[in-house]
């Protein structure tokens, strides 16, 4: 390791948020981005400058067993700042009444250039409908859309958001590869603030347990820079208030 890795412990501290997602080249997309699953998690305790203790992750309270000896993209979530390097899996096991993963840094740490990535898990109130034909025609020719007033918006509920994009829950069902027109409220500085999006359907299931319930994944369509940086902020802002509490 580089005297660059060893800065660890100054900008990473015990229950410090992370994210994992498995380094697999096969499962990327056209521009290259990594599309594996992301966990979620917390450092439990640093060993050394190269050797972590994270919580084993978990989805509708069931551990995840990931595989030993897999390389993952490990995201720190630092304050207003992102960093990320490459770990492998060396250990897991249960101390106490805790799960544990051992993981040993294998490259050198290094601030995470795209923030607006991270999903800020939350519970939302959201309106949505599909754009019309008129609409449609304006995204597939990169023209400014013209939002027809008055059209009924059926409401959901956004599970997670990001500066890319949000998860939402539905009983409508949004094909994949529509784009929607889309309006919830965020809190800026102890003040609401309603944004309206468009937004393109990346993914859409059936939610599992909930038969007639959708989870729809979305990704921002042509947001101007300013309401992206309002979202990251916002998202910063909520995780503040969490650890205060």
């Amino acid at each position: 390791m580089s005297d660059q890795s060893k800065l660890l412990s100054k900008f990473i501290a015990e229950g410090t948020r992370i994210e994992l997602q498995a380094i697999d080249r096969t499962k990327t997309n056209d521009s290259g981005e990594n599309q594996n699953k992301i966990y979620g998690s917390k450092i439990y305790d640093i060993i050394s400058e190269d050797t972590l203790e994270i919580l084993m992750p978990m989805e509708q309270q069931k551990l995840i067993l990931l595989p030993l000896d897999k390389e993952y993209e490990v995201r720190f979530y630092s304050g207003s700042m992102l960093y990320s390097c490459f770990a492998r899996m060396i250990d897991r096991y249960k101390s106490g009444s805790v799960y544990l993963l051992l993981m040993e840094l294998t490259s050198n740490l290094r601030k995470y250039q795209r923030r607006e990535y991270y999903r800020f898990s939350c519970v939302l109130e959201m309106t949505a409908r599909e754009l019309v034909e008129e609409e449609m025609e304006a995204v597939e020719n990169n023209k400014e859309v013209r939002l027809q007033p008055g059209l009924p918006l059926k409401k959901s509920v956004i599970v997670d958001i990001s500066g890319g994009g949000f998860r939402f829950i539905s009983t409508e069902k949004y094909p994949a590869g529509s784009f929607l027109y889309c309006t919830y409220n965020l809190l800026l500085g102890g003040e609401k603030k309603k944004y309206d999006v468009l937004g393109k359907v990346l993914a859409v299931r059936e939610t599992p347990n909930r038969r007639g319930t959708f989870e729809h994944r979305v990704q921002y369509h042509n947001m101007d820079v300013t309401t992206r940086e309002e979202i990251i902020k916002f998202i910063f802002e909520e995780e503040r208030r969490s650890r205060s509490r």
